[in-house]
């Protein structure tokens, strides 16, 4: 569509009119940012990702629908962007070009996305969620005589990085300079040091399962017809653990949050009304983990309902935004079954491990809330932390208190 003389352009060269993402005043409450943006600026708005690196926020739902399907005008190839950013830019390691599936289109992203669901789909559902139970059990042991903990910390990232290095058969060692890495590239704080310690780490993976293949992922990958070079296999990898890790981990702290704190699920959890399953429901639809993300750069300027979005630009979709978009009816509630959010994205590229993490996370608290039913938060809600940055919907810590609990030793 030719772009109307009278269509209004989303300006990158006015700094002063970019809303910035990598705020503590937005990690603490990007709802009623979400709000501002839509009465000033409607559903695309002007921010920066990080101090002098613009890009356009969708943040209503009919839009981020026809972007997510339209990889011909937004297609996800960075390459021309980011040939304009230094290379110690905080947010580039989360947007560069890898030759994967997320940074490709057409044939590459077609041959990439096949060996990936190859793999993912060999995962036995039933072994992986005995792996989710056995490694929360023991998770559990490690701090449930205190009567305290830290959720986060102390549970679902734990059981996040052990769970995942089984699925993908990737060593501790190895899988902890991954961490270390995704952590640093998430935060945005050393993102090229982090991105250089990631890219060592899975080339290592590489190696170690080209010559001793097994039953994991990792080695399904390498098997697949695709051919995929050391190169091509450790952006897969890099795909994998980024989608696993930070996302996963705060899918299961945020809905164990929602579960202590909403009367809507913790009054009606254990009555059996309402399940794990529809909190998860509700938090991905309301809150997800990744709030925003799906970023594409269209090569030439693109109308969307009036508004110019300019050539090479980073265009962020925010899912967390979109969903709540009160155009479309969204409104608060609970949402159980309702699975129409954008969460995993939609379109050509979206997620296809959707059904591992709602395994995994559905898994875990369950397991947790039959062992420590009686838990509480330690601190008010209030006091919690959002930590800041682009992407992510991610608390700092989620401390809580039980009545302590003497593990049952096997023998």
């Amino acid at each position: 569509m030719t772009p109307q003389p009278s269509a209004p352009a989303l300006d990158p060269t006015a700094p002063e009119r970019r809303y910035p993402l990598y705020s503590q005043e937005y990690a603490a409450a990007p709802h009623a940012a979400y709000e501002k943006m839509r009465a000033e600026y409607g559903p695309l708005v002007p921010v920066e990702l990080s101090p002098g690196v613009p890009a356009t926020l969708v943040i209503g739902y009919p839009q981020a629908l026809r972007i997510l399907n339209d990889p011909v005008r937004f297609p996800a190839d960075p390459r021309q962007w980011q040939r304009t950013v230094p290379d110690d830019c905080p947010v580039k390691p989360m947007m560069e070009w890898r030759p994967n599936a997320l940074r490709s289109s057409g044939d590459e992203h077609a041959r990439y996305r096949a060996a990936n669901t190859f793999s993912l789909d060999r995962l036995n559902q039933h072994r992986l969620r005995a792996t989710v139970q056995r490694v929360a059990s023991e998770t559990i042991a490690s701090f449930s005589p205190r009567g305290t903990a830290d959720l986060l910390t102390e549970y679902a990232w734990p059981i996040v990085f052990r769970v995942l290095n089984e699925m993908l058969g990737c060593p501790a060692d190895i899988g902890q300079r991954v961490a270390d890495g995704m952590a640093a590239i998430f935060e945005g704080v050393d993102a090229a040091a982090g991105n250089a310690m990631l890219g060592q780490a899975v080339y290592d993976l590489t190696l170690l399962k080209r010559e001793n293949p097994a039953e994991d992922v990792v080695s399904w990958l390498i098997a697949h017809g695709s051919d995929l070079n050391d190169e091509e296999m450790g952006h897969q990898i890099v795909t994998l653990f980024g989608a696993g890790i930070e996302p996963t981990t705060n899918l299961i702290t945020n809905t164990l949050l929602l579960l202590l704190t909403d009367d809507r699920f913790s009054g009606n959890l254990h009555a059996g009304s309402l399940s794990v399953r529809d909190a998860l429901d509700e938090l991905l639809f309301a809150d997800p983990p990744m709030a925003s993300y799906c970023v594409s750069y269209p090569p030439q300027p693109v109308d969307v309902d009036g508004f110019v979005l300019p050539p090479h630009q980073p265009v962020v979709i925010c899912m967390s935004a979109a969903n709540n978009d009160p155009t479309i009816g969204a409104s608060p509630g609970v949402r159980a079954g309702n699975r129409a959010h954008l969460a995993w994205s939609n379109g050509p590229h979206q997620c296809p491990a959707k059904s591992h993490a709602y395994l995994i996370a559905e898994t875990a608290m369950v397991h947790l809330l039959d062992a420590l039913p009686e838990m509480d938060l330690a601190v008010p809600e209030e006091d919690l932390t959002w930590r800041p940055g682009p992407w992510h919907r991610a608390l700092a810590s989620l401390p809580v208190v039980f009545p302590p609990v003497t593990p049952v030793s096997e023998s």
